[in-house]
């Protein structure tokens, strides 16, 4: 397998085409624009087309259109842009529409920073847009992550007919780093009974989302009602580091979440029994992460770039059964394993002596 050195952008923009993508509509705005400048000399010569659209609202209703065929489609932007896209995506979460979203993070609110940040944690999981829906929401951590989850971001699209979304920040994606080129794996067999391909030969197929009578309304939204809770129940993802033991835990995902790991280390050289629970999939959160430590552990700390978002799914994981401290830094600010170690210490710690 080869191994090569790309920016973070890059690396999903290589990921995207080695996993079939043929379509990416997108409009530049950091620090996501080399995704979409990495497309836009290689996808091409894949047999690819990279348009660049008016603005992120047509961006995310060209994909819409684009996926309706059946094509492996890709949008690209940062926080203030995928805020635009967020009507484009519910239509799209309505009519089962497979696609991969990339939001390579601001700190906000407003236009905000480019510096990383987790303040698009409710955005994404909340669903964003108006109505009941949820795109499934994967977060990596490093640069073989965003190889390989954005692989995975295609894949879970056609298999659940769902919009994806590949929540990344500025150091993710401004960070240059070894990946390993892994072969792309045979994508699921799904069904296509409901591509838009001409009706030539068979009965006209309709990819809308109005509903005409209140009836039709309510069935439509327990169908998407039961996929969801389909999804809840099986695709939940997570990593654990030095949990066997653990009496305390850190939760943290992305940079964040690669930054704990270092403090769980420094705190094990000093006796202390820390682990992390790192979250891949924000949503569906790994609520089944937490049930074998909902006994056992005296207290857990988030690790945020926000003002705390994730912690409200921390808390109904572990059903309030034990105490949930935030530690977070904001405005494009990163928190090092010491000053994490060192808020853990002066918050649980301090009260045991």
């Amino acid at each position: 397998m080869e191994k090569i050195l790309l920016k973070g952008n890059e690396i999903i923009g290589e990921a995207a085409i080695r996993s079939g993508c043929k379509l990416f509509f997108g409009y530049p705005i950091t620090p996501s624009t080399e995704v979409v400048e990495y497309l836009s000399k290689h996808l091409p010569k894949s047999g690819g087309t990279v348009l660049q659209a008016e603005d992120e609202i047509g961006a995310i209703n060209m994909c819409y259109g684009a996926a309706c065929t059946g094509a492996r489609v890709m949008t690209a932007s940062s926080s203030p842009g995928v805020s635009l896209k967020q009507e484009g995506i519910s239509y799209s979460a309505a009519v089962g529409l497979p696609m991969v979203i990339v939001n390579v993070n601001r700190c906000g609110p407003g236009l905000g920073g480019l510096g990383p940040a987790q303040s698009d944690y409710f955005q994404s999981t909340r669903g964003g847009g108006h109505g009941d829906y949820r795109t499934i929401v994967l977060a990596p951590s490093k640069a073989q992550e965003l190889y390989d989850y954005t692989m995975l971001a295609f894949d879970l699209a056609d298999k659940h007919r769902n919009p994806v979304l590949l929540l990344t920040d500025g150091f993710l994606g401004q960070t240059m780093e070894p990946i390993v080129l892994k072969e792309r794996p045979e994508p699921p067999v799904t069904d296509r009974s409901w591509v838009v391909d001409g009706a030539k030969g068979r009965e006209k197929r309709i990819l809308a989302s109005y509903s005409l009578t209140n009836e039709i309304g309510e069935v439509n939204n327990l169908g998407w009602e039961a996929k969801y809770k389909h999804i809840q129940e099986t695709e939940q993802r997570w990593e654990e580091f030095h949990t066997e033991d653990a009496e305390y835990l850190i939760v943290s995902y992305g940079t964040t979440g690669r930054i704990a790991k270092s403090t769980v280390l420094n705190a094990r050289k000093k006796g202390i029994k820390l682990g992390l629970i790192r979250p891949i999939t924000l949503w569906p959160f790994p609520d089944q992460a937490f049930a074998p430590f909902k006994d056992k552990i005296k207290g857990i700390v988030t690790v945020e770039l926000n003002t705390g978002q994730m912690i409200e799914d921390v808390k109904l994981a572990v059903e309030c059964k034990m105490p949930v401290h935030l530690f977070r830094r904001q405005g494009g600010m990163l928190p090092t394993e010491n000053e994490i170690l060192e808020y853990f210490e002066n918050t649980f710690l301090s009260e045991e002596v």
